[in-house]
């Protein structure tokens, strides 16, 4: 029998089930983070990194890059090149107009001043010829003004010496207007209302026609600069989007031994072509531009400065005779003939660097002339100016307007035909120079021409190029 003590114990009872601890809730985030955002984003992570493995997924991400790298330098060279032409445009067509319209604006001014003085000292009744210049010189400056201020800013320099010079203009022609009338009844008071023109005209309107082309000539050199600035975003992204399409054809050719795709052939041949013409575009731009700057508008505005100086000289050595003597400057010596040395010495130097400034015969020639007329003009000066220091006025006043019976007199000619010979020379000198600023001006304009749009069209052959040679490497894994 089996002793019942050494029976195996019977297990003990399970112990009852303990409820279930309900789930602890989410810690809240701490403040500041967005959880969410993060998971998104890594999830995205390491889905890229997932087809990464793959040589699909890496096809298809290559394919990806390339057509937005190739499409972002399109989109860049558009831009760049629409600021470049536009730029180069306005140099063209507003800005360079637009300073020499200034400048016409101030030669028209001194000249209206100049025969201004003439008309008086030639006497009642006054030339035809001199009025109608004068004449002319006030509607030419009447009419450029008005187109200089539909082209500018109220509130800019330009606009505040425009409205000086409108302002300005009616108080000057009335003056004129009221020494002509004394002038014909022969009363000394027309050379006082002519002075006191003339001192309108030298201190407020020729100083704001001088700023008023100082201002037009540094917007046109802003234009210049900005049309001339090399598009740097455009060419890196050229060259890292070529550095890329050929390294997605060498990793094809390795990986297939296939020579060529012919998408992305495509793709780096258009990428190619636009690089180069951008390169070839902005060189040439640059080149013409320089020229432009360098042989025309630097003449231009010697030459125009000369130019004015030789009709403030005129002017001064006009009313010289006007006032004989009775204006003085602070050195109590005659302020007209003081002006009048100075802004001949003025012209002489203006004259010179012109001369150097001419890159050919045919623009030094009429330079030339101007400097053989200015030596003939101080001859002739200097023997008026004797006769006047002498009482003699009669033969001081046939040697600057010019005798009424050269033959009967022996005249061997006037300060004002000198003039008149400086002035044309000059003329013709500054026509030259501003044909061959067009020139150049418009060949950098045109170099420029279609680039924005010729960008966009090769860009977006490019990127479908690059996305049909990555595609037709996928067709092959399905």
């Amino acid at each position: 029998m089996t002793n019942p003590s050494n029976a195996p114990s019977a297990p003990p009872p399970a112990p009852p089930h303990a409820p279930a601890r309900p789930p602890m809730p989410p810690s809240a985030p701490p403040a500041g983070q967005a959880p969410a955002r993060r998971a998104a984003w890594a999830e995205t992570t390491e889905r890229l990194r997932a087809a990464a493995t793959t040589e699909p997924g890496r096809l298809r991400i290559i394919g990806a890059a390339l057509a937005l790298l190739v499409m972002a330098f399109g989109a860049v060279t558009a831009w760049e090149a629409s600021d470049r032409f536009t730029a180069a445009d306005d140099v063209v067509n507003r800005s360079q107009p637009l300073s020499v319209d200034a400048a016409d604006i101030y030669r028209s001014l001194a000249d209206a001043d100049t025969a201004a003085a003439s008309g008086f000292l030639a006497g009642a009744p006054e030339p035809a010829d001199v009025r109608k210049t004068y004449s002319t010189d006030i509607t030419t400056a009447s009419g450029l003004l008005i187109t200089a201020a539909t082209h500018t800013d109220g509130a800019s320099e330009s606009g505040r010496q425009i409205a000086t010079l409108n302002e300005g203009l009616p108080r000057y022609t009335g003056l004129i207007e009221q020494a002509r009338a004394y002038n014909r009844q022969g009363l000394p008071l027309g050379g006082a209302y002519l002075r006191y023109a003339n001192q309108l005209m030298s201190d407020e309107l020729l100083p704001a026609a001088e700023k008023l082309y100082a201002a037009e000539t540094a917007r046109l050199a802003t234009d210049n600069d900005d049309a001339r600035l090399w598009p740097f975003v455009s060419t890196a992204l050229g060259v890292l989007a070529f550095g890329g399409l050929f390294w997605a054809q060498r990793r094809n050719y390795l990986r297939t031994n296939r020579v060529f795709n012919h998408g992305l052939l495509a793709a780096t041949a258009a990428a190619t072509v636009l690089l180069l013409w951008l390169a070839a575009a902005q060189t040439v731009a640059r080149a013409e531009l320089d020229n432009a700057k360098k042989h025309g508008q630097a003449s231009l505005e010697v030459l125009n400065d000369a130019r004015i100086n030789s009709l403030k000289a005129r002017a001064n050595e006009n009313l010289t005779l006007v006032a004989r003597g009775a204006v003085l400057n602070e050195d109590n010596k005659d302020k007209y003939e003081t002006d009048y040395t100075t802004g001949m010495d003025k012209l002489s130097v203006a004259l010179g660097r012109a001369e150097g400034l001419a890159d050919n015969s045919d623009g030094r020639t009429p330079v030339k002339d101007a400097i053989a007329s200015v030596a003939e003009w101080r001859e002739r000066h200097a023997l008026a100016s004797k006769a006047d220091k002498t009482g003699d006025y009669k033969t001081a006043l046939a040697l600057v307007i010019g005798a009424k019976d050269p033959v009967a007199t022996g005249s061997n000619g006037s300060t004002g035909e000198s003039f008149r010979q400086v002035d044309s020379s000059l003329k013709l000198a500054i026509e030259l120079e501003q044909k061959e600023f067009d020139t150049y001006a418009s060949d950098g304009l045109g170099a420029l021409n279609g680039l924005a749009i010729g960008a966009g069209a090769l860009a977006l052959v490019a990127a479908t190029g690059a996305v049909l040679g990555i595609g037709r490497r996928l067709s092959e894994y399905r």
